[in-house]
């Protein structure tokens, strides 16, 4: 049926409108309550465009911890960047993966089921040049990767799921552990392939070298906690965080530091010969006095004087006075 009218049609609705017989008004409401909207039941929209923002966020504070992090192992300047965020189906990723691939299958504990983290072949063997002493450059031809290869992947790859806890503490306290990695897509059906996940894209340069790290989380497994993946709960929950208790935290690890303790109970010089000619029985004279006040050293800075004695059946100083930089300066 053809949806443009003849010139007869035209005529007789114009007159129809003239004479009060067509409301004009009561058309357009009967057409807008026949609008409908198209809804795809291959790909169910689980994740809203605030979902997948909060996601960027999240793994845009994670890209910050492995910027900081992964240098201590790869001895190069590393760059992070959240590209973007993406819901397909799981069969859409799976699909898009090349073989050898680098799937990292993770444990998301408390949360049910896994995530996967991929990431590029030319970064891994980026990482594998750069562990063991070259200059971190990709191979020209793709190939299978060896055992050894993988063990120095796998460390690596620990130290970037151990870094997701941080960036997810809002939202929920995670565990996340890595359970195994794979290099066949075949072996890393995680959920059913027509099951919706959400994509993050990360774009990781190391030194000259870029390649993507894509975190493929399942809606399945994110379904506890997505009433809290929004932007007004996350900006809310960061703002209930006191600045106090980042002091606090920051005080209670440095307590916990160790710090080695120096007391010197003399200085002496000798010369090569005599040194070489020391027995059991020989003295050393030294150039401080029995009753003299002994220099205590916390690393290298003096802090302390004290007097010599002991507790119980160890040797041991009391603190007489407490150094200020000033009374060091003089």
């Amino acid at each position: 049926m053809s949806d443009v009218l003849s010139q007869s049609e035209i005529d007789n609705l114009l007159a129809a409108l003239s004479s009060g017989e067509v409301d004009a008004e009561e058309m357009k409401k009967e057409g807008e309550k026949q609008s409908v909207k198209d809804y795809d039941f291959a790909r169910p929209s689980k994740f809203s465009k605030e979902h997948l923002r909060t996601l960027e966020i999240i793994f845009e504070h994670y890209g910050r911890l492995l910027s900081t992090n992964l240098p201590v192992f790869l001895r190069k300047n590393i760059q992070v960047e959240v590209m973007n965020s993406e819901a397909v189906t799981y069969m859409e990723f799976s699909n898009a993966l090349s073989n050898p691939v680098l799937l990292g299958i993770i444990d998301f504990a408390p949360l049910k089921g896994n995530i996967i983290m991929e990431m590029a072949t030319k970064i891994g063997y980026t990482i594998v040049d750069r562990m063991l002493g070259g200059e971190g450059e990709p191979l020209e031809k793709i190939r299978d990767f060896s055992e050894i290869e993988m063990i120095i992947i796998e460390r690596v790859m620990n130290t970037c799921v151990e870094l997701l806890r941080e960036p997810w503490l809002n939202v929920l306290d995670v565990m996340p552990r890595l359970e195994r990695i794979e290099t066949n897509s075949q072996f890393a059906q995680i959920i059913s392939p027509s099951e919706m996940i959400a994509i993050v894209t990360i774009n990781i340069k190391i030194g000259d070298v870029e390649g993507l790290i894509n975190v493929c989380l399942p809606y399945l497994t994110l379904e506890p906690v997505m009433d809290k993946l929004n932007t007004k709960f996350w900006y809310s929950s960061q703002q209930d965080v006191a600045e106090e208790s980042f002091s606090d935290d920051i005080e209670r690890l440095i307590s916990k530091a160790a710090v080695p303790v120096t007391a010197v109970l003399g200085n002496s010089s000798i010369n090569v010969s005599d040194f070489a000619a020391l027995q059991i029985g020989d003295i050393i004279r030294l150039d401080r006095k029995v009753d003299d006040e002994l220099e205590i050293y916390v690393g290298d800075i003096k802090k302390f004087t004290a007097l010599p004695g002991a507790s119980g059946k160890n040797y041991a100083v009391r603190v007489t006075t407490i150094l200020r930089e000033e009374q060091e300066d003089g």
